[in-house]
């Protein structure tokens, strides 16, 4: 707004010096800058409205916190939004590739999601190995996202797929290893046999796995402080860039079903799901609310830190996560021999 009464207080003073001449250029140029003023006024309302929900986590008193009711319609007009813009392929796009990746980075999750259990009968699909297989499929969505990255026919998309693939490999070894603890310790590949074996002394014997655990599944779906595919400031929308309207939207969709997915796991690994006080009648309530405390976490650490630089980041899973992940294997293989 500044700029634009600046700009205004020039067209007046060349009108006066004879520059430009006529009532006319005025006006004109007053019903501009009534118009930017406006706009600015708009997209000051968006932002108001986007950092509502985190003033509260930030303690932000300058922000409002949206009430149950508002925050429900903020997700309606947010979806008829989406609906509502145009659905744009790019011209250089590989148009299978490029369509079919917001889907596959949904489908990923909901399969994962579908072998862990929230109580012992409650399991769409009951597997002997269903941590390997939640393991397996969960990877899918990073490969969407190479999908979406090298369909687009996108420099900056191309650049966040790299970044993708990068902090895939280096993420996925120290959260393989922390699951592989919880697996020795119960003696079971099957999450379900993971949840019957758990003890409370986990809560401090399996700490630096969860540690890990936590971390590494933050990282593998790309959310804040690790967010470098995506980094607006570098790569515009990393392998998203070229997404609008419903696709984009998916792409969205799918992030909160990874952190859904990822939650649901933390719970029954280290938090052991659905045991707590009459287990028998509140086992599916006691897993909902681990899960909900451990998403909520997840959402906290977002709002709270920076953004790594990518060499932070890979120095942080090679010096940091995988010596504490080995470290950890080494500590329940002695506790598992001690108890043999």
């Amino acid at each position: 707004c500044v700029h634009t009464l600046l700009a205004l207080d020039a067209v007046r003073a060349g009108a006066q010096d004879g520059r430009l001449l006529g009532p006319q250029v005025e006006k004109g140029a007053q019903r501009g800058a009534a118009r930017a003023f406006r706009t600015r006024l708009d997209e000051a309302s968006e932002q108001h409205e986007r950092r509502d929900a985190g003033g509260g986590l930030e303690i932000d008193h300058h922000r409002g916190v949206l009430d149950g009711a508002r925050a429900a319609q903020q997700l309606v007009a947010d979806g008829v939004k989406f609906a509502q813009k145009e659905d744009v392929t790019p011209r250089a796009a590989d148009r299978g590739v490029f369509k079919l990746a917001p889907a596959v980075s949904m489908f990923s999750y909901l399969l994962a999601l579908a072998a862990i259990p929230f109580t012992p009968s409650l399991v769409a699909g009951d597997l002997p190995a269903s941590l390997v297989y939640v393991l397996a499929v969960s990877g899918i969505g990073t490969v969407a996202t190479l999908m979406a990255g090298f369909g687009s026919g996108n420099k900056y998309a191309t650049l966040g797929a790299f970044r993708s693939a990068a902090q895939l490999v280096s993420y996925e070894v120290p959260l393989i290893l922390a699951c592989a603890s919880f697996a020795m310790a119960a003696g079971s590949l099957s999450i379900g046999g993971i949840v019957h074996a758990w003890h409370p002394i986990w809560l401090l014997w399996q700490l630096p796995g969860a540690i890990v655990l936590l971390i590494a599944a933050t990282a593998e779906l790309q959310r804040p402080p690790f967010d470098m595919p995506v980094a607006d400031s570098e790569v515009v929308m990393g392998a998203m860039t070229e997404y609008t309207g419903l696709r984009f939207a998916l792409f969205l969709l799918s992030e909160y079903a990874g952190i859904v997915v990822m939650s649901a796991l933390f719970a029954a690994l280290y938090l052991g799901g659905w045991n707590g006080p009459f287990d028998g009648a509140l086992g599916f309530v006691w897993m909902l609310l681990k899960t909900a405390a451990v998403a909520f976490v997840v959402l906290w650490v977002r709002m709270s830190w920076p953004r790594l630089r990518e060499d932070q980041l890979q120095r942080f899973a090679w010096f940091f996560l995988v010596p504490l992940a080995l470290f950890q294997l080494a500590l329940t293989a002695a506790g598992v021999i001690y108890t043999a």
